[in-house]
């Protein structure tokens, strides 16, 4: 079993799924697929799954409610996102979403809205998709634009749905850790996601995050631990992305370095990428997108490698860690 990691009362698997994929990011996937994916992550051990609206125009929570609707509720943990409301369209839906990385019809188009009762609809429509009556986190998705209203209206609709109790916990989720470290600063939030900003090739920006959320007991979930794809293989090829975008020179040295280090202790650079944000006793779960049960399976075992002390010390050493900031 997976370990798990409890704030407020949940408890999350140090390794999560993170259900993009289930909504055809990129490509399409049979619902068979898609139910199959999620039960091979139940059966690893998994007990943490993130989706969303945005994912799919809404296919990722139908899919993962109905995968996950033959578990107990009180068994797993459950988050969903608000700030993109979805509006019929459909003159549009002859067309394909894949304009927005997902190919699904463009049936819907996504508002922005974080108003009161823009986020309470966005929730009520998550809850009739999922099939549920309650979910346990809910992130405000992707706020970088939209600083004053999520900060302020935002965030007190979730604290209120939080008092209230039809959520466990409310957060922000994001790429940018600078911006959520000022949410932990300045709102009442319990959790945040920040995706890409706490891996092996970057921390530096996620530092005063990881020093507030310590402060104010905040948990944080990384996302994006993979960088996109740069440490997503045992061997770091020629052309690769990171951060969405094609990995420069210098950052294919470092990881090349880094994937040397990890060679060198005998255990694989992905596991070695996957279990780094752990070490930051902050974070609550790791969380990675699949789309099959093999990468479901390959996901609990990287999770469950085992990495010596002397692989961390050898990676500070080497300049790529910090692992005083993080601990």
């Amino acid at each position: 079993m997976i370990a798990a990691r409890t704030h407020r009362g949940l408890a999350f698997t140090t390794l999560g799924i993170g259900c993009a994929q289930l909504g055809n990011l990129h490509r399409a996937m049979s619902d068979e697929q898609a139910e199959e994916t999620v039960h091979a992550a139940w059966a690893a051990g998994v007990r943490y799954f993130d989706t969303a609206p945005h994912y799919g125009l809404g296919l990722s929570e139908r899919r993962l409610g109905r995968a996950l609707s033959t578990y107990p509720r009180d068994e797993y943990v459950l988050s969903t996102k608000v700030g993109r409301l979805l509006v019929p369209t459909p003159e549009t839906a002859h067309q394909s979403d894949i304009a927005n990385l997902f190919d699904v019809p463009a049936d819907a188009r996504r508002v922005w809205d974080f108003s009161r009762d823009g986020i309470r609809r966005s929730l009520d429509a998550s809850l009739e998709r999922l099939g549920l009556d309650r979910v346990d986190v809910v992130y405000l998705h992707d706020p970088d634009e939209h600083w004053e209203a999520a900060s302020t209206i935002g965030v007190d609709t979730l604290v209120d749905l939080r008092e209230q109790g039809v959520i466990g916990a409310c957060g922000a989720g994001m790429n940018r850790a600078d911006m959520l470290a000022d949410f932990i600063a300045h709102t009442d939030i319990d959790i945040v996601m920040c995706a890409g900003r706490l891996t092996l090739l970057e921390q530096e920006s996620a530092v005063r995050m990881l020093r507030l959320a310590r402060e104010r007991h905040v948990a944080v979930v990384a996302a994006g631990v993979y960088n996109s794809g740069i440490l997503s293989r045992e061997t770091v090829p020629d052309r690769i992305t990171y951060d969405y975008a094609a990995a420069s020179d210098d950052i294919l040295r470092r990881a090349r370095d880094i994937e040397r280090i990890c060679r060198d202790h005998g255990v694989a650079l992905p596991a070695v990428a996957l279990q780094f944000p752990l070490r930051s006793p902050q974070v609550v779960s790791a969380v990675v997108g699949v789309e099959n049960r093999e990468q479901a399976e390959a996901a609990a075992a990287r999770m469950a490698a085992s990495v010596p002390d002397e692989l961390w010390s050898a990676l500070a050493t080497a300049g790529h860690i910090v692992t005083h900031e993080l601990v």
